[in-house]
């Protein structure tokens, strides 16, 4: 007996092509989605174990519900399964593996069914929607983008974009700025999430990437990639500074970016309500970049320490003030600009500084050399650190010092000898007085004046040392005596005697 197992539903197909249009997501996935819910209505009528399947005709609308059942060798589950030597009483060429399909009758949908059947068709097609969504927004992080305020969570702004709300929080906006509902704005995509209520896409007014594509579209020569912003720091609402460079020399990129009477720049300025902006030229010497981010303050003198990333920069003494700025926002951008710590300093200061840096220096070679103030202030003129750079320079280098002879030198260097002995010796018996043991002393790596650092903290043993963490070492012998790699390989050696037992063993 056979029997018409469709039902045509042309308006299946127009409800279908409505949904799709309304929600700009794709035909075969809203009818995909009225398959699962028919599929679910047929499992609540003939048994949530079987294996329902609902189709339905894309030209004609018609839906057909069948059971599916798979052929196997063992059968683990009635409901869904079946022996292949009965499956092959049905269907004579069919594999382990494929499938019986027996045509089921039409469901007549009932009002619980037709309920459920419309959440789980409202409830993929929001999913569909969400990933349409995350699809459409996910590469277009660090795009600036247009919206209206629709409503305020908290004091946290949703915008319309159309065809997705974005979250603009309250931090996220430039102090002061007052957004209503209905209100158009302007603002930067700075993520993208992916998360179980649907895509999230987070806005920003205060991040430096919106004032510089803010830039990039006043500025053609930006757009273009002739002119490259190197780098941008704000204070949003209040300040910001921004280093540019330019690809071609006959353009100045600073000019451009401030356009003709200043056009370009107050259209930023504008849209930042308000937000002063220093355009300054970007340069590949640190020292000049760090002169070039404090302007408009003057500046004297620039002294680098690549190795702390510290930058120490001499003004004079009236343009204290100005480099430093307004509650510290000049030195503070221009260290954001650069990555560099910028300490200023005024002449006065450091000629203070310089001064008692020669004391201090003076004094010790006077002390650990028994010379006079004329003789020390020469070695530390020539820029010589401590006693172990005396004794470590030839004999012939000292006498070529203005006001030296090969004689002095000699003796110089003799009696730095004898005063490094003098301090290791000191440090030797004060070590023994602390009672560090001898075992921590052989140690490579660690200092007569170390060992004594130790032990005025406890460490005392082995042990006690390989109990120290490395940025414990570090505080102890300080961060110039050793970096993080040095104290590891030294609390590794201390710890060593625990394995040996373990190593004879194996």
């Amino acid at each position: 007996m056979t029997m018409d197992t469709a039902i045509a539903r042309p308006e299946l197909l127009l409800v279908a092509d409505a949904v799709a249009r309304e929600k700009q997501i794709d035909r075969e996935e809203v009818l995909e989605a009225m398959e699962q819910a028919i599929q679910k209505a047929g499992r609540a009528k003939y048994g949530h174990e079987k294996d329902i399947r609902a189709t339905i005709d894309r030209k004609t609308g018609d839906v057909r519900l069948s059971r599916w059942t798979e052929a196997v060798e063992t059968v683990e589950n009635e409901e869904t399964q079946i022996p292949i030597h009965i499956a092959r009483k049905f269907k004579p060429d069919i594999e382990v593996g494929g499938h019986l399909v027996d045509p089921l009758p039409p469901i007549d949908f009932g009002r619980i069914a037709a309920q459920t059947a419309k959440q789980v068709i409202v409830q993929r097609v929001r999913e569909y929607e969400r990933k349409r969504q995350y699809d459409e927004y996910k590469d277009r992080v660090g795009e600036i983008i247009t919206g209206v305020v629709k409503r305020t969570e908290y004091g946290n702004l949703m915008v319309d974009l159309g065809r997705s709300e974005a979250l603009l929080r309250r931090d996220e906006t430039i102090p002061r700025e007052n957004l209503h509902n209905g209100d158009r704005v302007r603002a930067f995509i700075y993520d993208v999430r992916e998360e179980p209520r649907g895509p999230q896409i987070f806005l920003s007014r205060t991040h430096p990437g919106f004032l510089a594509k803010l830039f990039a579209q006043e500025v053609p020569e930006i757009y273009e990639g002739i002119i490259e912003i190197k780098a941008v720091a704000r204070d949003p609402g209040s300040r910001a500074k921004m280093a540019v460079i330019s690809r071609d020399s006959s353009i100045d990129p600073v000019g451009a970016c401030v356009g003709m009477r200043g056009s370009r720049v107050q259209a930023v300025v504008a849209e930042l309500q308000g937000e002063k902006i220093d355009i300054i030229p970007w340069s590949p010497n640190p020292a000049t970049f760090v002169v070039n981010a404090l302007a408009p303050a003057e500046v004297s003198k620039v002294v680098l320490d690549e190795e702390a990333g510290k930058v120490e920069v001499v003004v004079p003494d009236t343009q204290l003030s100005l480099a430093i700025g307004r509650r510290g926002q000049n030195v503070r951008l221009a260290s954001q600009l650069t990555r560099w710590d910028i300490d200023i300093l005024t002449e006065a200061e450091e000629s203070e500084r310089r001064q008692e840096e020669f004391r201090r220096r003076s004094g010790l070679f006077v002390e650990a050399l028994d010379v006079d103030d004329v003789i020390a202030g020469l070695l530390v003129t020539e820029g010589f650190e401590g006693v172990e750079d005396l004794a470590a320079t030839p004999v012939e280098e000292l006498a070529a010092i203005e006001g030296f002879d090969e004689g002095i030198a000699a003796e110089l260097q003799r009696r730095a000898e004898v005063a490094l002995e003098r301090k290791a010796t000191e440090l030797e018996d004060k070590r023994r007085a602390l009672g560090v043991a001898d075992d921590l002393a052989g140690l490579e790596g660690l200092s007569p004046a170390m060992l004594v650092a130790l032990g005025e903290k406890g460490v005392k043993t082995l042990d006690d040392l390989a109990d120290l963490a490395s940025d414990e070492l570090i505080e102890i012998v300080g961060a110039d005596a050793m970096d993080e790699d040095a104290a590891n390989a030294i609390i590794m050696a201390a710890r060593a005697h625990w394995f040996e037992g373990e190593e004879d063993a194996g």
